[in-house]
């Protein structure tokens, strides 16, 4: 069983209903794609917004200026913001949001290619994760999409 097979059947033998929003930065709706490639993944997700830019963050999540400009957009501030802001504004009970440097450039010393952010904000509590991947720009995207997809699947699981 492919593990967004795995999340559609978490969410859907949880006691109550469990709804699922995605903010998606460097992976530029990938994750989305991969949760929707499940029939019936209707019945839990409800819906995902690739923010690639900074005012995308700011319109449609919530992330506020400060926090983009005090810690910039691949931050743990900000991934939380993220999640949290599209929580809020979709009325789901979690949301996932990721954040990284997809390269080939873009990096530096404090901040290397392949930093990536994962944030899952629910109604008790945000957590935030911080990965270096190595690869291709592709490569960066498909292993972000994979650990989120890990993360949110264990996260649902301890609910």
């Amino acid at each position: 069983m492919k593990i967004e097979e795995k999340i559609g059947l978490l969410l859907k033998e949880s006691n109550i209903t469990i709804t699922l929003s995605l903010a998606e930065s460097c992976t530029g709706g990938l994750i989305a794609n991969l949760l929707t490639n499940v029939p019936g993944s209707s019945e839990y997700f409800y819906g995902g917004i690739v923010a690639y830019s900074n005012l995308a963050k700011i319109k449609y999540l919530g992330v506020r200026e400060s926090t983009l400009e005090m810690f910039g957009a691949v931050s743990p501030e900000t991934a939380k913001e993220m999640a949290e802001g599209l929580r809020q504004s979709s009325g789901t009970d979690i949301a996932l949001s990721v954040t990284g440097i997809a390269g080939p450039s873009g990096g530096g010393a404090l901040k290397p290619v392949g930093l990536v952010y994962i944030a899952i904000s629910g109604k008790d509590k945000t957590v935030c994760h911080n990965y270096i991947f190595k690869g291709s720009r592709e490569e960066i995207k498909k292993l972000t999409a994979e650990k989120a997809l890990r993360l949110l699947r264990d996260y649902i699981a301890e609910k």
